[in-house]
């Protein structure tokens, strides 16, 4: 794995490692990136945070063509963000993805700063309020727990929101009514070593969530 070291030639490092990884790989598999330019077929739908230690196909140690990826500041996924809304669309209805993966990881700045009142983020303060309602919403809960693990338990506490938000989406719950394969999980990256947790969270039906969310009954 290679590490680039600060200075003004990092980008002519990156490139040149580029082009060190892609002769490596067209020597492994000569029609590997012919295959993968006549198109993608990924099964799973990836969302997750933006932070640079968590790249979602090299800690699931997947081929290029593996994941259809969205990420963003601790892995929230609000019913206003568009941008969302179409990569999920996207990857439902075209590609048929049949997992959908929510997956945060311990140690996010996002959440860590959602938790702080004192901080002043500019900007993204605004987009921390959807983790910010998360705590409030839960916070009894978090308010029990030793405050060094509260902060864990927020960044549990947020995937499993934002897993309920997916499934409360006319997106997904189309797809159910015709009777496709989605299924919604939520995992938890620890960056202490590298394991991926599952937490448990699967979501395949309008069954699984509370009547008062469901939109769609039959197919559209």
């Amino acid at each position: 794995m290679a590490h680039f070291p600060a200075g003004e030639h990092d980008l002519d490092s990156v490139l040149a490692a580029n082009r060190a990884w892609a002769a490596r790989v067209a020597a492994e598999d000569p029609n590997f990136f012919h295959e993968l330019a006549r198109g993608q077929h990924p099964k799973i739908l990836w969302i997750g945070c933006s932070d640079s230690r968590v790249p979602p196909s090299e800690i699931c140690d997947l081929h290029p063509g593996s994941l259809f990826v969205h990420r963003n500041i601790a892995n929230v996924c609000p019913h206003s963000d568009t941008n969302l809304l179409s990569v999920v669309q996207y990857a439902v209805q075209e590609l048929k993805v049949e997992h959908i993966v929510v997956a945060g990881h311990y140690g996010c700045g996002g959440v860590n700063a959602a938790m702080d009142p004192h901080q002043h983020n500019g900007a993204i303060d605004d987009w921390l309020m959807h983790v910010r309602d998360v705590y409030h919403a839960h916070r009894k809960q978090l308010a029990a727990v030793p405050h060094e693990v509260r902060a864990n338990l927020l960044v549990e506490v947020n995937v499993a929101k934002s897993v309920l938000n997916l499934a409360h989406t006319s997106i997904v719950q189309s797809a159910w009514a015709r009777g496709q394969k989605v299924v919604i999980h939520g995992w938890v990256y620890q960056l202490e070593d590298g394991i991926l947790k599952d937490l448990g969270l699967r979501i395949d039906g309008l069954d699984k969530i509370d009547e008062e969310y469901r939109l769609c009954t039959a197919e559209e």
